[in-house]
């Protein structure tokens, strides 16, 4: 039987608990995640089989004043022995429908311009539209 793929919401802490280590960067940190599901533009669909979490696809939907709400798709991650099964285009499938359902005009992602990351992508119909990725980033210290 294939996974099951479902929004994660408030109170779906328990969905967390047990993830295969090939899903997420790092450890999962149970006050992160309340923190993550308690917040209303934050959007995770999960990919479970039986009682562990075998894959995620992460988004955020995005506000600006000149645009209408945008989803933005931050992280996807699928555990190795589920990959190549259709889960990560199913799972962003889900966030699809979501963001539709939240009144999104557009659904992006900024990748790594990898074979890999431009054959899954360009397979779901997305188009390429930038040439290149340049990440900046700061340490924040207190």
């Amino acid at each position: 039987m294939p996974p099951c793929i479902r929004l994660a919401m408030a109170g779906d802490e328990a969905l967390f608990e047990r993830v295969h280590p090939d899903v997420f960067d790092e450890q999962v940190d149970p006050e992160l995640t309340r923190a993550f599901l308690a917040a209303p533009h934050l959007n995770i669909a999960l990919a479970i089989q039986g009682d562990l979490t075998v894959g995620m696809c992460s988004g955020v939907v995005y506000h600006h004043p000149d645009k209408p709400p945008q989803w933005w798709v931050n992280e996807i991650g699928v555990a190795a022995p589920w990959r190549r099964q259709r889960l990560a285009t199913r799972l962003v499938e889900t966030c699809i429908t979501e963001a539709l359902r939240q009144g999104c005009s557009e659904i992006w992602v900024v990748a790594d311009p990898t074979p890999m990351a431009e054959g899954f992508w360009q397979s779901l119909g997305w188009a390429r539209t930038g040439e290149r990725l340049a990440m900046f980033s700061r340490r924040l210290v207190a």
